[in-house]
């Protein structure tokens, strides 16, 4: 097809995901295309997902082919106007080209089952691959997980998928065509996870577009375009009362919230925060001595907690609230949960710390900490009595942030909002994925550079959770501030 955009299997997956995304990956300004750890961390377990079935290495290429090997990697399979390049082929009974054998294509799914991605995907390397061994593609194979944990998939690649497919093929090659972009997606949560993401970070607020409001997702920003409210400005213009009854339409719960969607988007364009309760935010604070800043980093998909990390902060001498730079030169306590360790263990070194420092709040932003402790108390079997004491002590500022202050911010997570008080972390570009893909390596990868015998991914784990309980104490103490303390 001369003159016309090469379709491949990625631009199909980015277009599937975001048309916006795939158009972008095709003709956007690669200098505004960032690495995101998500990608990292989801390559990684496919790795180790592959490794789990085929603990040997797969070959390579066509002389791989030929040879029969079980497992058969980079082979790049062209079509008419379409290429793609399956991670992973595993050979199965029949015939082909290379002998008497075949392959089928092999795809690590990183969620809990199989989309409408998966499969067109999937479709594709097989009737690619059908095409290049010169022999029928019946299935495909998905995995998901690895080690004991591996799951296996056999999906058909027969039926209608051909013919949905090749509309999918259409409609992705008339929107790579389109002179601009196509327009921003509805729901803008899932953009962490793309590359592409501060260049539409950057279109969306110069558009105003209603998902930069915090607490419009998908559903309530159709709601309002069909109102007519179709900008962060339009919305911060509008009458709270008259927004309520327009929305009874779609529900009471929406109707209720109008009133707050109006205040947030006025602060919002007006870039200043707003006192939502005039009552103090923290008055634990007042008669402190010192505070523990608590911050955990987490193996979601393992349920491993597996670093608690503590900022011991004492008042100042004058009895002042350090600032961050007093701050950073506090002790810094990890605690790592390593399983061979156990949970009792783990246990007693948390009470050994916090009862080193009885009247001392524990501050954390956010309710993992609190239901992480109070989980492990109870497995434990910890009286009651001491888990209600517990909690009394745990301070979020999270919730306190929300309950008495509306920011000029689309999100009321941290890193929104440390960022907006000034506050900068360490390592740009470190998130929780990359935290988790450092500790998966250290965790897993033995004695090499990345494993066990170095100390490096630790030490980035260390300051990344440092810098979080820091980025806790700049809110808090703003908060605190705030109220004339």
């Amino acid at each position: 097809m001369p003159g016309q955009i090469l379709l491949t299997d990625r631009l199909l997956r980015s277009w599937l995901r975001c048309k916006r995304r795939a158009w972008l990956d095709c003709h956007g300004d690669s200098s505004q295309r960032h690495w995101t750890s998500h990608r990292e961390l989801q390559l990684d377990e496919q790795r180790r997902s592959f490794a789990t079935l085929f603990p040997e290495r797969p070959g390579h290429g066509e002389a791989a082919a030929r040879a029969g090997a079980p497992a058969l990697v980079g082979l790049r399979l062209k079509g008419d106007g379409v290429e793609a390049h399956p991670p992973l082929l595993q050979r199965v009974k029949g015939s082909s080209r290379w002998g008497a054998h075949s392959y089928r294509p092999v795809l690590f799914r990183p969620g809990r089952r199989t989309t409408r991605e998966h499969r067109y995907v999937l479709a594709l390397w097989g009737r690619l691959l059908a095409e290049v061994q010169e022999a029928p593609v019946r299935t495909a194979l998905v995995l998901s997980g690895s080690g004991r944990g591996l799951q296996q998939e056999t999906v058909p690649l027969a039926g209608s998928l051909p013919r949905q497919l090749d509309e999918a093929l259409e409609r992705l090659a008339a929107d790579l065509r389109r002179p601009t972009p196509p327009p921003l997606v509805a729901d803008r949560k899932k953009c962490v996870l793309c590359s592409w993401k501060s260049s539409c970070d950057q279109v969306a607020a110069a558009e105003g577009h209603l998902s930069e409001v915090s607490g419009i997702g998908a559903k309530r920003r159709d709601m309002l375009l069909e109102l007519g409210i179709d900008r962060l400005t339009a919305l911060a213009q509008a009458d709270p009362s008259d927004l309520a009854d327009r929305l009874m339409t779609y529900g009471e719960q929406h109707a209720e919230i109008a009133p707050q969607l109006v205040t947030q988007a006025q602060v919002q364009a007006k870039a200043e925060p707003l006192r939502r309760d005039p009552l103090v935010a923290l008055p634990e604070l007042a008669d402190a001595p010192g505070v523990l800043i608590y911050d955990i980093e987490s193996d979601p998909d393992a349920r491993d907690d597996f670093l608690h990390g503590f900022v011991r902060l004492p008042r100042n001498p004058d009895g002042s609230w350090p600032d961050l730079a007093q701050a950073s030169e506090a002790p810094y306590h990890p605690i790592l949960a390593l399983l061979e360790h156990g949970e009792e263990r783990l246990w007693e070194r948390l009470m050994r710390l916090l009862e080193a420092y009885p009247d001392w709040p524990v501050l954390h932003f956010g309710e993992t900490e609190v239901l992480a402790l109070v989980k492990m108390g109870q497995r434990l079997g910890v009286r009651e009595r001491e888990l209600k004491a517990l909690r009394a002590r745990m301070l979020d500022v999270h919730q306190r942030l929300r309950q008495h202050w509306w920011m000029p911010t689309n999100s009321y997570g941290l890193k929104a909002v440390a960022s907006w008080l000034g506050f900068r972390w360490s390592q740009p570009g470190v998130d929780g994925a990359r935290a988790l893909l450092w500790w998966r390596r250290w965790r897993l990868g033995g004695a090499g550079a990345d494993g066990r015998g170095s100390r490096q991914n630790l030490r980035r784990i260390f300051r990344y959770n440092h810098d979080d309980a820091l980025a806790t104490w700049v809110v808090a103490r703003w908060l605190f501030e705030e109220n004339g303390n």
